[in-house]
């Protein structure tokens, strides 16, 4: 058990050598493996669902944990079949982006296609039993919600990523299917205002493999992927992101204003110094090589660093703001 590269693997994505992966515990190889940093995204979303339930008295912590826990390891099992599939079709070869940020467990030999089968089997029948069994509590309409969400796990990478959906599919996933979906497993109740209110964490999660698109847009074009970015242009894709930014803040001060969310959320401007640095990075193109004041061990990573940045206080602020709001309502 190594509880510290625990830690590690959920805030970074470690970069090891084959000798310390020997050394490793199983949780530890799943972590990175699975890219356990990046999970975040997937965990406030949850939140922000709960959270939505909470503050109209309908929170149920045992359906909430299980869906939690169920779409963290749909999360890891995209992120494994990610890995498997690109690998399989030759894309990561050649020291390939994805295999510049971190330890790609096939191309860096960490394991073998085999062994990353079974931890994608094994994460993805789990993330299968825990949607069962909300399905028997909540019948068809989770039935639907879990089908969706099964074909984003399994085609995300391909084809969705080769036809410039990979985008679409992300904002669709991280907003209406987990947080208005996640909503309804909880209460047993849709809300199309909870739909809209999950927007703008969406759009947070999709500036964030906006970015890493257009980090690697000349790698991805090269190899025939047609990501959005890569459909569009860099630069225009660096303008579609600046204007996703925008709108995170636009939707939530519509949501004020109508009386769905109080003052209260106004919390989230706090991410404005966050904004502005990622704003004043995507108003140029990526830097030829590393600026000497930028982390070593995040480059090759640039918009999709700022991006993440961005969306990670964001979307800790908003669960903050949606914490207090609960419990003004509740005293209130």
């Amino acid at each position: 058990m190594n509880v510290a590269m625990w830690i590690r693997a959920l805030r970074v994505i470690p970069r090891i050598s084959l000798e310390e992966w020997r050394g490793l515990d199983v949780v530890s190889r799943w972590l990175i493996a699975s890219r356990g940093a990046v999970l975040v995204i997937t965990f406030i979303s949850a939140g922000i669902a709960g959270l939505l339930a909470a503050r109209d008295g309908a929170f149920d912590p045992w359906l909430w944990s299980l869906l939690t826990v169920g779409l963290l390891l749909a999360h890891a099992t995209n992120n494994l079949l990610n890995d498997l599939t690109d690998h399989v079709r030759g894309v990561d070869r050649d020291n390939y982006f994805r295999a510049q940020y971190g330890p790609h467990p096939l191309e860096h030999g960490l394991m073998t296609k085999r062994g990353l089968i079974r931890y994608a089997a094994v994460t993805g029948i789990l993330a299968l039993a825990v949607g069962a069994y909300l399905v028997s509590v909540r019948g068809p309409t989770a039935l639907a919600l879990l089908a969706l969400g099964a074909f984003f796990v399994l085609f995300y990478t391909y084809p969705l990523k080769y036809i410039g959906l990979g985008e679409i599919a992300v904002l669709i996933v991280w907003g209406p299917l987990m947080i208005g979906g996640g909503y309804f497993v909880v209460t047993g109740r849709l809300d199309p205002y909870v739909w809209l209110a999950g927007l703008p964490y969406a759009l947070g999660a999709t500036t964030v493999i906006f970015g890493k698109h257009i980090d690697k847009e000349a790698e991805d074009r090269a190899k025939g992927i047609r990501t959005l970015p890569v459909i569009i242009g860099e630069r225009s894709a660096r303008a579609v992101v600046v204007a996703m930014f925008l709108l995170q803040y636009a939707v939530i001060g519509y949501l004020i204003a109508i009386g769905f969310f109080s003052p209260l959320l106004l919390v989230v401007f706090l991410a404005l110094p966050k904004l502005r640095e990622a704003v004043v990075v995507y108003r140029r193109p990526k830097p030829a090589s590393r600026p000497p004041d930028y982390p070593a061990d995040a480059w090759p990573l640039w918009f999709v660093a700022y991006a993440f940045a961005h969306n990670r206080r964001w979307g800790l602020l908003f669960l903050v703001g949606l914490v207090a709001d609960v419990i003004a309502r509740a005293v209130f």
